[in-house]
């Protein structure tokens, strides 16, 4: 099983980037969470967001700038990420959660993408 998340970047403060997370591998057979969080320079990693189901969860600093959305057929989660801010830099992180084909329960960190906001 491997996780490859990707998207990430340098944009100007107003733009926007669009995050992915992908699980591949020939035992899975669903993917069924996807959250991101975020880790900027001297500080802890931070919950951004949670895609459950249909329900969709946010931390107050994105909400309403960031959407959080998953396909299960195709074993991928995104984060849009709109009206970027300086302070959303950071290395991002995709955590996924599910079922490989033998029903044993997954749970997998992306390595983490860099997301720069220059003001």
């Amino acid at each position: 099983v491997q996780l490859q998340a990707s998207g990430g970047g340098t944009v100007q403060a107003g733009e926007s980037l669009k995050l992915s997370c992908e699980v591949s591998g020939g035992t899975v057979f669903s993917l069924n969470d996807v959250g991101w969080y975020r880790q900027a320079p001297g500080k802890q990693r931070e919950w951004v967001a949670t895609v459950t189901g249909a329900t969709t969860t946010y931390a107050d600093s994105v909400k309403g700038r960031f959407t959080i959305s998953r396909d299960n057929s195709k074993k991928t989660g995104w984060l849009q990420m709109n009206n970027l801010k300086h302070e959303d830099t950071g290395v991002y992180y995709c955590n996924v959660n599910g079922f490989l084909r033998n029903l044993e329960e997954y749970d997998y960190w992306g390595r983490g993408t860099q997301v720069t906001v220059s003001s």
